[in-house]
């Protein structure tokens, strides 16, 4: 056996002695969700011969319509340090700000409609409910990172670099997971009771999305706007550092980034509070 290994399973066999139960059925929830998220993959895209890249493939139809409008047609222009200003300059930013809005609003919808797609888990007393939102929000992440992937092998070849300020982005990431589970907690327990919750989300996400300086400068953003969009919107900070880590290599918009940080594991705390206090009735409404 490997140093490595028997290091890992003298890790586990501390755990288990310290925390005992506790440890144990933490592991075991985590390896259910994890083969929850592998299977809801797998089951998307099932049959077709493409498979998982569709996302990646929506994502780039987006990113070709949104970049013929806004730089072809409407002409707005970026001037993005180290790298050259043209149309495929505007293309890459553009994708840099949808790659984590797609992940976050895919996988809040997705959320949002977990508990009442699923009623034969809900009614088995032994199933972890609190995993249920949780599933459509990590498949909707790991989906986005193909699109990251691609967005650093772009910046790559434009620029002929690589920034080192990408070993930053699980931090953001870690931001953006808490943001979408805890909204995702808040309207996966809501819709079991108000079935109006998916059709007004749709609505506040079509809003939400043009308040966010993702397809447009933040510039072109009045200045009476411009504290709520930044400070009060943690989607714009999350899109902002994304930008700033992948294409400019340095965290330029770090104050927002902390704000909504802040903001995020707030959201996340209070989200999984009604959905534990609200799960207990489910069965008895679906």
């Amino acid at each position: 056996m490997s140093l490595s290994r028997r290091r890992f399973r003298a890790i586990h066999a501390l755990l288990d002695r310290l925390f005992g139960y506790r440890y144990a059925a933490w592991k075991t929830k985590f390896s259910l969700l994890g083969a929850l998220v592998q299977r809801d993959l797998e089951a998307k895209y099932k049959g077709s011969i493409l498979g998982n890249l569709w996302p990646l493939l929506t994502q780039l139809s987006q990113l070709l319509i949104y970049t013929y409008v806004f730089s072809i047609v409407l002409r707005v222009k970026l001037d993005l340090m180290g790298i050259p200003s043209n149309n495929f300059t505007f293309g890459l930013w553009l994708f840099a700000g949808l790659v984590p809005w797609l992940a976050f609003t895919n996988g809040l919808i997705g959320a949002t409609n977990s508990a009442i797609a699923q009623p034969n888990l809900i009614k088995k007393v032994v199933f972890p409910l609190e995993l249920l939102p949780l599933v459509p929000v990590l498949s909707a992440f790991v989906e986005s990172l193909l699109g990251v992937l691609a967005l650093v092998v772009a910046v790559a070849l434009v620029t002929g670099q690589v920034h080192a300020s990408l070993l930053l982005l699980p931090a953001v990431w870690l931001t953006q997971l808490l943001l979408t589970a805890g909204l995702g907690y808040l309207t996966a327990g809501l819709t079991v009771f108000l079935r109006d919750v998916p059709q007004t989300l749709g609505v506040i996400l079509n809003i939400w999305f043009y308040v966010t300086p993702i397809v447009y400068p933040a510039e072109k953003i009045p200045e009476f706007l411009k504290g709520f969009v930044f400070w009060g919107n943690p989607l714009t900070a999350i899109a902002q550092v994304y930008r700033d880590l992948i294409l400019v290599g340095s965290v330029q918009h770090g104050g927002q980034w902390a704000v909504a940080s802040v903001v995020a594991i707030v959201v996340f705390l209070g989200g999984y509070a009604v959905y534990r206090k609200l799960k207990s009735g489910f069965a008895d409404v679906i």
